[in-house]
């Protein structure tokens, strides 16, 4: 690969965002309601390929539970608000009317609090109840203490979710989380992530995972390039690991991992270009924050923006643009890509000639950035 010299002691390839890249339509163009967008990981099936972020600007237990319903896949944050006070909608209203330069410090203390195990199962009893796959994601550093708990409350999805993630962290302070030995002892498929390349992908799916997510610091409510210099575009960084899952696919004698991009994905034209690099499905924060009903109140923010150390993201005004199931189906009100984002997906599958998801990963691709007006 062709790689560009930065100066004469470094060089560095170059990589793509979804604003580099567009879709090319084929010969052949299809009814836009003959078009299948839906997908399955391990023995769940969905109508859309949508997975909530989890993130308390994004998904509430009755969130999670109407995007079910909708056919999409919820994610609760288990080290959220919603796991660390009984009611926490008076605490998220405050969020909502934070002044910005207090925001982060504030954000902090109500984030202090501690996460109470009872509460764990109780949101996840919650949406189980309601009869749509439970799915609850932990970062790295909390699974080994709060695992048991979730698996308990009968989750069906179990997502370990950081800002980058990797199969062989390296700590002299305490014994890091075995993720291979870990996956392997659980009797629920795990969905893993953050992962931005190729190396690190591959070595993600012979943990056993299920599923991979991609991205890092790459989201609306991110600081991450700002604050660490690191940063992955996602066109290239979703390439990167689809040709992970390849090369695992005949490593392992045929088990398919599934790509999720999660990060940068922001309107319909972004999941569009995501499926077209390889992914299976998106992870969606901001594109759902954006909903009248969410309960961010038109503000977005990640467990990065109240980190108690280096916050890396910020509390972001998204607006609310129409409710959840607008936003996904429509009728779209706005030319923007915000709302009827599966109709968007499933034209552009149609214009350019493929019938599902797993077609349109062959759709051709092309450089070409893209130049505001």
């Amino acid at each position: 690969m062709t790689e560009i010299e930065i100066g004469r002691g470094k060089r560095g390839r170059r990589a793509y965002s979804f604003d580099d890249i567009a879709v090319v339509p084929s010969r052949r163009t299809r009814d836009p309601e003959e078009v299948s967008v839906a997908w399955q990981i391990d023995a769940y099936h969905f109508d859309i390929p949508v997975i909530a972020a989890p993130m308390d600007s994004v998904m509430s237990p009755d969130t999670a539970i109407a995007l079910g319903r909708l056919g999409g896949l919820p994610v609760l944050d288990l080290e959220g608000l919603w796991t660390r006070y009984e009611d926490p909608t008076a605490l998220l209203e405050e969020i909502s009317g934070l002044d910005p330069d207090l925001a982060t410090s504030r954000m902090q203390e109500i984030y202090s609090a501690d996460i109470q195990p009872e509460l764990i199962t109780e949101r996840l009893r919650q949406v189980r109840e309601a009869g749509v796959t439970v799915a609850g994601a932990l970062s790295p550093q909390r699974t080994q203490q709060l695992w048991k708990t979730v698996v308990d409350a009968g989750v069906d999805l179990f997502v370990i979710r950081g800002t980058t993630v990797s199969a062989e962290h390296v700590s002299g302070r305490a014994e890091p989380l075995n993720l291979k030995r870990f996956i392997y002892e659980l009797d629920v498929p795990v969905v893993v992530g953050g992962a931005a390349s190729y190396t690190a992908a591959l070595h993600l799916m012979r943990t056993g995972a299920a599923g991979v997510l991609v991205g890092f610091g790459g989201g609306a409510a991110h600081t991450t390039r700002r604050t660490l210099g690191i940063h992955a575009p996602m066109a290239s960084a979703i390439a990167d690991v689809a040709a992970a899952r390849r090369d695992y696919l005949d490593e392992s004698g045929g088990r398919y991992v599934h790509v999720i991009a999660d990060g940068g994905v922001g309107s319909s034209g972004d999941i569009v270009k995501a499926v077209a690099c390889g992914a299976d499905a998106v992870m969606l924060g901001a594109a759902l924050a954006r909903a009248t009903d969410a309960p961010g109140r038109g503000y977005h923010w990640g467990p990065e923006a109240h980190h108690p150390q280096l916050p890396r993201g910020e509390r972001v005004g998204v607006g609310g643009v129409a409710p959840l199931e607008e936003i996904l189906f429509g009728p779209g009100r706005l030319a923007d890509g915000t709302t009827n984002i599966v109709g968007a997906l499933k034209r552009a599958m149609a214009t350019t000639g493929y019938s599902d998801l797993k077609e349109f990963q062959r759709v051709e691709v092309v450089v070409a950035p893209y130049q505001r007006s």
